[in-house]
C-alpha cells in the first residue's frame, strides 16, 4: 500500500523542507484570511496529500492522494475570492489538472490490466507486454507534465499561483510541481524502463522550450506573483533538460554521464523548491503590506522591510544562477552534462543538444535581467505609491518562515556534497552506477564534472573569497574614512522623483521590442495635454499588454473549434425534416462520386466538377442561411 524506498524518502524530505518554513509563514499570514477554517482544513490536507503521493505503493493509493492534492489546492485558490478573475483562475486550474488526471487514469488502467491494487513492480511486467509503450510514455507526459507546468500545458500557472494566498502559492510552486516531477520519474524508472533514445529527446526539447518561454513571459510581467509563476515554468524546463539528458545518456549506455545528469536534475528540483518558496513568501509579504501585485506601485521597500528585502535578494541571486549559489551549481552540472555529449554521432542529438545548450544559456542571461528588474523596482529607488511609503515589515511568524527558508537555500549551497551524496544513493537504488567519488575525488572543496575534459568548480572556495573581499573592502572603508555621498538610488546623480525614475516597463522595453514577434504586445498611451501644447501634459499613462502565444494560438483556437463543432451538432439536431432528406441526397452523391476511385476512373477534371456540385448542394440544401 505504501512504499518507503530511497526515491520516496528523498521527496518526503523535499516536501518537509518546503512545508515546515511555510507553516510558520502561514500562521503569520492567517489573521489576514477571512475563511480561516476553510483555509486550514484544506492547507493541512494539501500537505498530507503530497506526502501520500510520494509514498504511495500502488496505483489506487497514488490516484487517491493525487486527486486529493488537486482538489485541496483548487479549494485553496478559492480561499480569497476577491473578483471574477480568481474564480476564472480556479476553474482553469480545475480543468487542466483533470485533463492530466484522465491520462494518468488511462495509463494505470492499461499498466495494471484494470487491477489498481498491484505494485509498481508488477506493473512493469504488464507494461513490457503492451504493444505500444510509446503511447504509455505520452500518457505520462500529458498526465504529469501538465501538472508540472511544462510547455504547452503551462497556461494555468500564471493564473492559479497569483490567485492563491501567498503561503499556498509558495507550496504550489515550490513543492507541488516537484511532486509531479516525482510521479514522472517514478513511473519512467519503475514501469517503463528501459526507454528508447527518442523519449529522452522529447523530454529534452520540452524542457528547452519551457525554459525559454517561461523566462520570456516572466520578463514582460509586472504582476509580481505572475512573474514568479512564469519563472516556475522556466525552472521546470531546466529540470527537464537535465532529466532528458539523463534519459538520452542511459539509452546510449553512457551510465556515468546518465547518473550525473539525473543528479543535476534532482539537485535543481531541491534548489527550485527552496528559492521559489522564498520568493513567493517575499512577494506575499510585499503584497500584504502594499495591497497590490503591480511592481510599478512598489519602490524603496528595502528601508521599511529589510528582512523581506534581504531574503528576497538571496533567492534572486540563487534563481539567477549567480556563483556560488546553489542555483548556479545545479545549472553548471546540467551544462557540463550537455557538454559531455560532444562525441555522440547521432544526427538528431546533434540538433537537439545544441538547441538545449542555447536555451539554457539564454535563459540564464534573461533570468538575471528579470530579477534585476524585480528586485530593483520593488526594493530600491523611491516609493512609487502611498501604500509603499507606509509599508512596514511583516510580523514575527512571517519573518521566521522566510528566515528558515533562507537557511534551506544556504544549506543547499554550503552542504552541496552532502546533498549530492544523497542523490547519488537514490540513483544507485534505481540501478545506476555511483559517480560521487568521481565528482569529489579530492575532498569536498572541488566539484568535478564526470565528462571527458569536463570542468571543475569550487563553490566553498569561491564563497570564502567573496566574503573575504567584502570584509576587506569594509575594513578599508572604516580605516581609510572613505568620503561618501548619499543620493537617490537609480538617480545616477540626477535629480529624480517617484514619477520620473526607471520603471519596470521601461526596463523590460528593449528586450520586449526584440522579442515582439513572440509577445504580440498591445501598447496603450494616454495623456492629457495642457492647453494647446502638444509637448506639455498634466497626466500620462503608458501600458503594455502581452498576449500569451500558446494560450491564444493553441487553447483559444481549440475553444473556437469546439464552439464551432458544438454549433453544427446543435444545428444537426434541430434541422427541419426537409434538411434531413437533403443530407441523405448529398451522402448518396458523395458515395457515387467516391465509387469512381475504386473503379480507378479518377481524374482531376471530374473530381473538381463533382466537388463543386457537392459543395453547392450542401450550401443550398443543408446549410442555408446562417442564423
Amino acid at each position: 500500500m505504501f512504499l518507503f524506498d530511497t526515491l520516496s524518502l528523498i521527496f518526503v524530505a523535499l516536501i518537509l523542507l518546503g512545508a515546515i518554513p511555510n507553516l510558520f509563514y502561514s500562521f503569520g499570514y492567517l489573521p489576514h484570511i477571512q475563511r480561516k477554517t476553510h483555509y486550514q482544513v484544506h492547507y493541512f490536507a494539501f500537505i498530507i496529500s503530497m506526502l501520500g503521493v510520494v509514498v504511495a505503493g500502488n496505483a489506487l493509493v497514488f490516484l487517491f492522494f493525487w486527486e486529493l492534492m488537486s482538489l485541496t489546492s483548487w479549494q485553496l485558490i478559492l480561499t480569497e475570492v476577491e473578483d471574477k478573475e480568481t474564480i476564472k483562475a480556479a476553474r482553469f486550474y480545475f480543468f487542466m489538472t483533470h485533463f492530466g488526471f484522465v491520462f494518468l487514469l488511462l495509463f494505470f488502467l492499461i499498466a495494471t490490466n484494470g487491477n489498481l491494487d498491484i505494485s509498481f513492480e508488477d506493473m512493469k511486467n504488464i507494461a513490457a507486454a503492451f504493444k505500444y509503450p510509446t503511447l504509455l510514455f505520452f500518457m505520462l507526459v500529458f498526465g504529469f507534465l501538465s501538472k508540472a507546468g511544462a510547455v504547452p500545458f503551462h497556461v494555468w500557472l500564471p493564473y492559479a499561483h497569483p490567485a492563491a494566498p501567498s503561503p499556498v502559492s509558495a507550496l504550489m510552486s515550490g513543492v507541488m510541481l516537484k511532486v509531479a516531477i516525482y510521479g514522472f520519474a517514478r513511473f519512467l524508472f519503475d514501469v517503463l524502463y528501459p526507454w528508447p533514445l527518442e523519449w529522452g529527446i522529447v523530454v529534452l526539447v520540452i524542457g528547452s522550450i519551457s525554459s525559454i518561454v517561461g523566462v520570456l513571459y516572466a520578463l514582460s510581467e509586472h504582476d509580481i506573483k505572475a512573474l514568479l509563476a512564469n519563472h516556475s515554468i522556466e525552472n521546470i524546463g531546466i529540470i527537464l533538460i537535465g532529466f532528458g539528458m539523463g534519459m538520452i545518456f542511459d539509452s546510449l549506455g553512457l551510465k556515468t554521464l546518465s547518473t550525473f545528469a539525473f543528479i543535476a536534475a534532482l539537485f535543481h528540483v531541491f534548489n527550485h523548491m527552496s528559492f521559489k518558496s522564498l520568493l513567493f513568501m517575499g512577494a506575499g509579504s510585499v503584497l500584504h503590506q502594499t495591497h497590490t501585485k503591480n511592481i510599478e506601485k512598489y519602490g524603496g521597500l528595502i528601508k521599511s522591510m529589510p528582512v523581506t528585502a534581504l531574503t528576497f535578494l538571496l533567492a534572486s541571486i540563487s534563481i539567477s544562477a549567480l556563483p556560488p549559489s546553489n542555483g548556479f551549481l545545479s545549472e553548471w552540472m546540467i551544462f557540463q552534462s550537455m557538454l559531455g555529449s560532444y562525441n555522440i554521432a547521432d544526427m538528431s542529438l546533434k540538433l537537439a543538444i545544441p538547441f538545449a545548450i542555447f536555451a539554457l544559456a539564454i535563459t540564464g542571461g534573461l533570468a538575471i535581467a528579470c530579477f534585476v528588474k524585480a528586485y530593483g523596482i520593488t526594493f530600491l529607488g523611491l516609493h512609487r505609491s502611498k501604500n509603499a511609503k507606509h509599508a512596514k515589515e511583516v510580523n514575527f511568524l512571517m519573518k521566521s518562515g522566510m528566515i528558515l527558508m533562507s537557511l534551506v537555500v544556504i544549506s543547499l549551497m554550503l552542504f552541496t556534497p552532502f546533498y549530492i551524496s544523497w542523490f547519488d544513493k537514490t540513483l544507485v537504488s534505481l540501478h545506476h552506477i555511483s559517480v560521487y567519488a568521481k565528482m569529489f575525488p579530492h575532498g569536498i572543496w572541488n566539484m568535478h564534472s564526470v565528462a571527458v575534459h569536463g570542468g571543475v568548480v569550487s563553490p566553498l572556495i569561491l564563497l570564502a573569497s567573496l566574503l573575504g573581499v567584502t570584509l576587506l573592502l569594509l575594513f578599508a572603508y572604516k580605516v581609510l574614512h572613505v568620503k561618501t555621498r548619499v543620493y537617490h538610488t537609480w538617480g545616477c546623480g540626477y535629480k529624480t522623483s517617484a514619477k520620473t525614475q526607471y520603471s519596470a516597463t521601461g526596463f523590460a522595453g528593449p528586450i520586449r521590442r526584440f522579442f515582439n514577434w513572440l509577445y504580440k504586445s498591445n501598447e496603450h498611451f494616454h495623456k492629457e495635454n495642457i492647453g494647446e501644447h502638444e509637448t506639455k501634459f498634466s497626466d500620462s499613462n503608458y501600458e503594455v499588454h502581452v498576449k500569451p502565444l500558446f494560450e491564444a494560438s493553441l487553447y483559444e483556437s481549440s475553444k473556437k473549434l469546439t464552439n464551432s463543432v458544438s454549433y453544427w451538432v446543435y444545428r444537426l439536431a434541430h434541422f427541419e425534416k426537409t434538411r434531413y432528406a437533403a443530407m441523405i441526397f448529398n451522402l448518396m452523391l458523395l458515395v457515387l462520386f467516391s465509387y469512381r476511385i475504386f473503379l480507378h476512373e479518377f481524374s482531376w477534371a471530374t473530381f473538381t466538377l463533382e466537388l463543386i456540385v457537392v459543395i453547392i448542394s450542401i450550401k443550398v440544401l443543408i446549410i442555408g442561411d446562417k442564423k
